[in-house]
């Protein structure tokens, strides 16, 4: 009679006959220590005792639902604080159990997991976009202060999925699209292959229930069929190995409904076409061997051009490692043939938690833990996105790893999501090198920013000191990093500068009524601010700068203390030198540049809008006088702004590129063209232009104008 039966004999009649526990006890004792297998038990005793009377919606005790929890960490080999707090997740939350009992009993570690497990699932929301945002925001945090949480945590969600037919239907619906939507990539995201694919099959059977049924019915037609052949090919890869000398077991993989489902939706093809592809899995001894293995596999079956992938030599994001391969088969069959060593295939299953398979010296040094770490550690730079939904969207561009790797000028691999820019490069460098990026340039030559990525290419950023963000590159990047940190600056920036902006009307407004920031006095501004309801005289000059208050009104107020009343436009007008930043913006409507007549509104939110005054749209703004602002231009304006100018053209090949030419030669960059109209004698062109003042768009225009096939040139205004 062997230790762990000893243990069980001890435990009550009915408790011995929990087939769950004997089989936990059956897992945990092939790799865990004799007292720590003890501690298990006393957990179970705990929790059975925490849980009694209670039932699943199934009918079961619940006590089962934990313990199938456990099994499922103990089939990863995961240490006894994991198992313990797997068995205890649901005591906090479910019975009269406190935090305080279990680490008086189990110690500070089995209760901080129990208590981060716990957490994920205790707060109330507005809205159920606003729920799955902020609880996936807190798993994620709970990830990065300790991964075995989000284990107990798939772990828990993977036994709710294979007792989900017990929920109603709109629950069960919920619950399965949840899975599909953050459960599964983020096991996919860890590498625990394993729960990432009966996460999906289950997510795919409660969702789509017909789609399901009518796939599994058709895959159990062929799947008689399917096995002769996957066999036969199995026999001959394995003996083609073993006349070469090479140790192998060969694997005949059966695909998965989930998998075959999105083949068929995204490459829109039939069932016939998917299910007719066959996998196979060579595991050998060590890395030499699978190259070894690979060129035995293609001298047997020819292989198909450009579907070979090296995962060994640059592993996937998650630690992922295998060679991947497409061959034609007995009558032209695709076969899919992945080579790996046995470690790989033990991360290919459990990921992150493989890692718990090795002794504690060797944590540091384990490949999928060190990538989670640097991943989990990239999601803590992420905490500064503004809201739980921002975070939920940008973390799940990584969820979905569908990978580019490209190379620095040092020869360092950097992988990125497909469809990534150089911009998203510039920031999976360094937050700084994305900050000041100003070009960059691919495989030596240059390139512009919003440049897509393609696998193998050598990427080097140029930057400089004075660089910032360009708010447009929120419309391409496609790294969570790249996004939240433009996102960050700006919003930093926008405060800094609607602070100056808004001290500055301030100023002006309160010299029209002969006063000034330093006559109001520190007492009068602290009580103006208690009554305005704002913490300090920061807060009053940023609503001042985005438009959200008015400086005439306000400049009244702390002078008088009464902010009712007709508001008089402000007399000052306000120099602006173009650098403002964001809280002062130029009309798209009319384009204003330097040497324009130009008038300011306050726009809420937005601070000062420029226009000029020739401007359509300014007869809407006149019948809010107390938002107009004067304004002028300072003398010598250092940046370029946009214009737009209208071209009629006589019909003459060739006749946009010899405008283009004109308009280039003058010093200007064309942003963009489009043909407004015309008919068969001429066409009317629109330019936006990149040009310095007045003066240079009129010296563009006479230009334009002195050309043959010109018939007339207008500066656009609404």
């Amino acid at each position: 009679m062997d230790y762990a039966a000893t243990l069980l004999a001890k435990l009550p009649g009915a408790t011995r006959r929990d087939n769950g526990l004997r089989q936990l006890v059956e897992k945990v004792q092939a790799y865990l220590p004799e007292e720590q297998l003890d501690t298990i038990l006393r957990a179970y005793e705990f929790g059975a005792k925490a849980h009694q009377g209670q039932s699943r919606k199934s009918g079961e005790p619940y006590i089962t639902h934990p313990v199938a929890v456990a099994c499922e960490l103990a089939d990863m080999h995961l240490d006894a604080q994991a198992i313990i707090a797997a068995i205890l997740h649901d005591t906090v939350e479910d019975t009269s159990a406190s935090l305080g009992d279990i680490e008086t009993q189990f110690g500070e570690d089995v209760a901080q997991l129990v208590d981060g497990v716990s957490k994920l699932d205790q707060y109330q929301f507005h809205s159920q976009a606003e729920a799955q945002a902020e609880s996936f925001r807190k798993m994620m945090l709970a990830m990065i202060e300790d991964i075995r949480v989000i284990l107990v945590k798939l772990a828990d969600r993977l036994h709710n999925m294979q007792t989900l037919e017990a929920m109603p239907d709109g629950k069960r619906e919920r619950i399965a699209r949840e899975t599909l939507d953050v459960y599964a990539p983020i096991a996919n995201r860890l590498g625990i292959n394993r729960f990432k694919v009966e996460l999906e099959d289950l997510g795919f059977k409660h969702l789509y229930p017909f789609r399901y049924r009518v796939l599994e019915k058709a895959l159990r037609r062929s799947r008689g069929n399917q096995r002769q052949i996957v066999k036969r090919i199995s026999e001959r890869l394995s003996a083609a190995l073993v006349e070469e000398g090479i140790t192998a077991e060969v694997i005949g993989r059966e695909k998965h409904l989930y998998s075959i489902y999105k083949k068929m939706s995204e490459k829109k093809r039939p069932l016939s076409d998917i299910v007719d592809v066959y996998g196979f899995r060579i595991i050998v001894d060590d890395v030499s061997t699978c190259y070894q293995a690979l060129g035995i596999v293609h001298g047997l079956y020819k292989p198909m051009p450009g579907r070979f992938k090296d995962y060994i030599a640059i592993p996937r994001i998650n630690g992922y490692q295998s060679l991947h391969t497409t061959l034609f088969g007995p009558k032209g069959q695709p076969l899919e043939v992945q080579i790996r060593t046995r470690n790989m295939d033990r991360v290919a299953e459990s990921g992150v938690a493989s890692h718990w398979q090795y002794k504690a010296e060797d944590k540091a040094d384990a490949t999928p833990q060190r990538r989670a770490r640097d991943w989990l550690s990239s999601l803590a730079e992420l905490q500064s996105s503004g809201t739980s939904e921002e975070f939920l969207e940008s973390v799940k561009v990584d969820l979905f790893p569908d990978k580019i790797y490209v190379f620095t000028p040092k020869g360092d691999i950097m992988p990125l999501p497909k469809g990534a820019t150089t911009v998203d490069f510039a920031y999976s460098v360094h937050t700084d090198i994305g900050n000041r990026c100003v070009s960059a340039k691919v495989d030596r030559r240059l390139v512009p920013l919003r440049t897509e990525l393609q696998n193998g290419q050598t990427v080097e950023i140029v930057t400089s000191r004075g660089a910032k963000p360009n708010p447009n590159w929120l419309t391409f990047v496609r790294t969570a990093k790249a996004r939240t940190a433009i996102r960050y600056y700006m919003k930093t920036m926008r405060s800094s500068e609607s602070v100056d902006l808004g001290k500055r009307l301030l100023d002006r407004s309160l010299k029209d009524i002969d006063s000034s920031l330093r006559k109001v006095g520190k007492v009068r501004m602290k009580a103006a601010l208690e009554e305005l309801g704002l913490n300090n005289a920061a807060e009053l000059f940023a609503q001042l700068g985005l438009g959200e208050r008015l400086a005439p009104l306000t400049a009244r107020f702390l002078v008088s203390g009464n902010e009712e009343g007709d508001a008089e436009p402000s007399k000052a007008s306000l120099v602006i030198a173009g650098t403002e930043g964001m809280v002062v913006s130029y009309a798209r409507c009319c384009h204003p540049v330097p040497g324009d007549d130009v008038m300011g509104y306050l726009s809420a939110g937005r601070g000062v809008v420029i226009h000029r005054n020739k401007c359509g749209n300014l007869a809407i703004f006149r019948k809010q006088p107390e938002k107009w602002l004067s304004v002028t231009w300072e003398d010598d304006v250092d940046r370029d702004f946009t214009s737009q100018i209208q071209i009629e053209t006589h019909n003459k090949p060739g006749a946009l590129a010899e405008v283009a030419a004109t308009i280039a030669d003058s010093g200007s960059n064309i942003e963009q063209v489009s043909v407004l109209g015309g008919h068969d004698d001429c066409s009317v062109l629109s330019f936006l232009l990149l040009v310095r003042d007045r003066r240079h768009i009129a010296m563009i225009m006479r230009s334009v104008r002195k050309m043959p096939n010109v018939i007339r040139v207008s500066r656009d205004c609404a």
